[in-house]
């Protein structure tokens, strides 16, 4: 057993048991651990099944159990002890945090009275995480991170159009709801320290998931028409956005507005499409992707993926070179940055990926040790009990209020990822206070300017909007004025937290840098957003969430061994990123709350993106050889795939994970023989007749409807999920049952859907309180409220279009 240290960090005051196997509660538990926390792993004799997860280094270990459980201690309860019951629930009788993964596997944990323990325990804060929850058509389902994937509309639309569809490895699903569940979980902790008791929550993985799939969700109702499966790095909306060949490695290219198109076209010398009326929107380019792509591939192979790089930072045009695994581990930036950091394994030693969650004064750990079965690392002998602040919290949230109420956040932010953030905020009860301009609003509101667009106030009926901003007040104030710059002070002054998700010297330049901001408010936790960080050498790259996916690495583990690296069908990086952002701020306001300090979050969106790449990152460290690529196929499961279903482009995602399970799919697709043969009860021995196995799963999937399919498979336990698209998922019967999508009404656009957060204290979703504001809906009301001022002052501001709630269109003009 190692010596017992004292462990430092804005969380080590926090003892944390985890028991059961799941992804999703080992990256909760390693959020916890890197900003040192006390997380004692519960495992049973034989150890977390995680530990065997493939693909493995030369040693034979998990470099993606390596990754979720490093600096945690590892504790043997063996349920076949007399004691294990007693043993275990001392265990969580001594913690302030029990997170519970038993429902997605139990690992032989002993079954414990969870209800007694929080009635003796009242501060306890418990989260349990299942597949789909213990409710609704899909509770009892057999699951896999692809399974789950396919059926929360992440996996139908990338890939070649004709198919099959085309995902990524595993590992996303845990990574998400791991995020979701930490978010619940600290929320709790700054509850509790306002006069709050312990809290238990659920986590849905898959309604996790769906914070990938929303947006598109939303836009499937009025473009169901056109979001469908276009080729490999192929997407609605945008063309072009996807990775292609130069004369040394992949580019990454995205073009979002007309003047990024206009800017990529000159820089290739391509001023006959520049010009060309019909192309000045990606929507209507992708109508003609094969001529275009035809026309401008030729010329981006005629220099290197770094000098279009360079190219693009000049043209500010989301341009960037697509790294390679041993690009990211000699990456000395993200080395220095805590991106990538080491990890020793038993008598190995690598590279994983570190803390993206970057707060500057109580920074997290970097990097660490992964236990041994049953060895204490480093733990704290003494600590203090998870408490409330006494004298330093002004206010005291009763139990059963949201664990923010209380909480002022000013959010600086457009898009997708910095919205989502300060939603995540808001639904959990804060008080959000949205700032756009009328000469800027947010861009997700349209990009378009044209005056016919803005007299029609087309910025007020896109349903992405809507979805991203409900739940938050919404202003107007043009930053570039001094007295916009002077409001905005006033309301900082005054908030908990600001969220700025601009690129990194817009705020600086209008005199709204933190250096300013903490003058104003000590107290204040500022996290900036950006795409590279705000001292990297990348600082000036312009980035969309596709971009971020694209310089993270992580699509070059994507895809079959000879084809290009394979980005998702959505801006992934985007939701990635919201989430850290929302699990750093809340983690910075534990010590704020504690100290009356805040601080400055410098999170790179990009780096947000490598834990995906995570076990690649260690084989590549470790091995020297660069990562496998199995397209569909996995390097545990036998079979493994995405198999053709009755109709037009219907697909079903099946997994075999255990011998029994590959009994029981033999015995359904009418081959008993294989069922008998004990040749074939390893997947390394199915490997060997991988082909067959598909061919003769595919001819049985092809004469079943795809839901008939998953049923049947489900009926004698083989993890199956049916390839959803985005628009099925409104007709969800699991999501239908759990009532996931509330029904809000908004002007302009009426009654709408509103996906809810993934995780609850009841069977209930938290509720939509409050739609998105529309343009400046809440000057009057927000301006005289926190700064007092008057009806003459707030007429004088909107006189001089300080404030408003018309958008300005090109040229400054209604």
């Amino acid at each position: 057993m190692a010596e017992e240290v004292e462990l430092s960090g804005v969380l080590s005051h926090l003892r944390v048991v985890e028991i059961g196997s799941s992804a999703a509660t080992s990256y909760c538990t390693r959020l916890f651990a890197d900003f040192g926390a006390d997380v004692q792993k519960v495992e049973s004799p034989a150890g977390d099944p995680l530990r065997s997860s493939a693909p493995l280094t030369p040693s034979g270990q998990s470099p993606w159990f390596a990754f979720l459980n490093f600096n945690k201690s590892s504790v043997i309860v063996d349920a076949n002890d007399p004691e294990a019951v007693t043993r275990l629930t001392s265990l969580v009788e001594d913690s302030d945090i029990l997170i519970d993964g038993r429902d997605i596997a139990s690992a032989e944990c002993p079954s414990i009275d969870v209800a007694a323990i929080c009635r003796r325990r009242p501060k306890l804060i418990y989260l349990s995480t299942s597949w789909f929850a213990h409710d609704g058509p899909y509770a009892g389902f057999i699951a896999t991170d692809s399974t789950v994937r396919a059926l929360a509309g992440l996996i139908k639309l990338a890939g070649p159009t004709e198919g099959p569809p085309v995902h990524a490895p595993d590992f996303q699903t845990g990574i998400l709801s791991g995020l979701w569940g930490f978010i619940a979980a600290i929320s709790s902790v700054l509850a509790i320290m306002q006069g709050g008791a312990g809290r238990r929550w659920s986590l849905s993985t898959f309604e996790s998931s769906l914070t990938a799939s929303e947006y598109l969700m939303s836009e499937s109702v009025a473009h169901s028409d056109v979001i469908r499966r276009m080729g490999i790095n192929r997407f609605w909306p945008g063309f072009p956005l996807g990775i292609y060949e130069t004369k040394d490695g992949w580019l990454g290219v995205t073009t979002v507005t007309p003047g990024q198109w206009w800017a990529f076209c000159d820089m290739l010398g391509l001023s006959q499409l520049r010009d060309d009326p019909s192309l000045v929107f990606g929507k209507d380019r992708l109508l003609y992707a094969q001529r275009l792509e035809g026309q401008f591939m030729p010329r981006l192979r005629n220099r290197t993926a770094r000098e279009w790089f360079a190219e693009g930072v000049k043209r500010k045009i989301p341009l960037v070179p697509v790294p390679t695994m041993s690009d990211l581990i000699n990456d000395i930036e993200k080395r220095e940055r805590g991106a990538i950091v080491p990890v020793r394994f038993g008598k190995e030693e690598g590279l994983t990926a570190g803390s993206m969650q970057r707060l500057t004064l109580t920074p997290p750990n970097r990097g660490g040790r992964v236990p041994n079965l049953g060895e204490q690392c480093g733990v704290a002998s003494k600590r203090r009990r998870l408490t409330h602040a006494g004298s330093a919290v002004e206010m005291r949230i009763k139990t059963g209020l949201q664990p923010l109420c209380g909480t002022r956040v000013i959010d600086f932010s457009m898009g997708w990822a910095g919205p989502l953030c300060t939603r995540t905020l808001a639904d959990l009860g804060a008080e959000v206070i949205k700032i756009e301009a009328v000469q800027y609003p947010d861009w997700w509101r349209g990009v378009d300017r044209s005056p016919a667009y803005v007299q029609s106030q087309m910025y007020e009926k896109t349903p992405r909007f809507c979805i991203m901003n409900r739940n938050k007040s919404g202003i107007t104030i043009d930053l570039t004025r001094p007295r916009g710059c002077a409001l905005a002070k006033g309301l900082v002054a005054k908030a908990d937290i600001v969220v700025d998700n601009y690129s990194v010297d817009v705020l600086p330049r209008f005199g709204l840098g933190y250096d300013v901001l903490k003058s104003l408010n000590p107290r204040l936790v500022m996290v900036s957003m950006s795409a590279f960080g705000t001292n990297s050498i990348n600082r000036d790259c312009r980035a969309y969430g596709s971009t971020l996916e694209q310089a993270s690495g992580y699509p070059g583990v994507v895809g079959g061994p000879d084809g290009p690296p394979v980005m998702s069908h959505t801006a992934f990086g985007d939701p990635v990123g919201g989430l850290n952002a929302c699990a750093a701020v809340l983690t910075a306001m534990v010590h704020a709350r504690s100290t009356g300090q805040g601080q400055f979050i410098d999170l790179a969106q990009v780096e947000c993106m490598i834990p995906f790449a995570a076990p690649w990152i260690t084989l590549q460290s470790i091995g020297g050889a660069e990562p496998k690529r199995y397209g569909n196929r996995h390097p545990q499961f036998v079979p493994h795939g995405c198999f053709r279903c009755a109709g037009e482009d219907n697909w079903i995602v099946i997994a075999v994970t255990d011998p029994d399970m590959w009994h029981r799919l033999a015995l359904v697709i009418g081959r008993p023989e294989w069922a008998t043969d004990v040749s074939l009860n390893t997947a390394e021995a199915r490997r060997g007749i991988e082909n067959e196995i598909e061919t003769v799963i595919s001819a049985w999937t092809f004469s079943r409807d795809a839901d008939e399919a998953m049923l049947e498979l489900q009926a004698v336990e083989v993890a199956a999920g049916v390839a959803r698209m985005p628009i099925d998922l409104l007709n969800d019967r699991q999501l239908k049952s759990r009532e996931f999508l509330q029904q809000t009404e908004r002007a302009f656009i009426g009654v709408h859907l509103q996906p809810s957060m993934p995780i609850r204290q009841d069977a209930r979703p938290f509720p939509v309180r409050t739609p998105a504001p529309t343009l400046g809906q809440h000057n009057g009301e927000i301006l005289s409220r926190i700064l007092n001022l008057s009806d003459a002052d707030i007429a004088q501001l909107v006189k001089e279009n300080i404030i408003g709630t018309s958008m300005l269109s090109e040229g400054g003009g209604d």
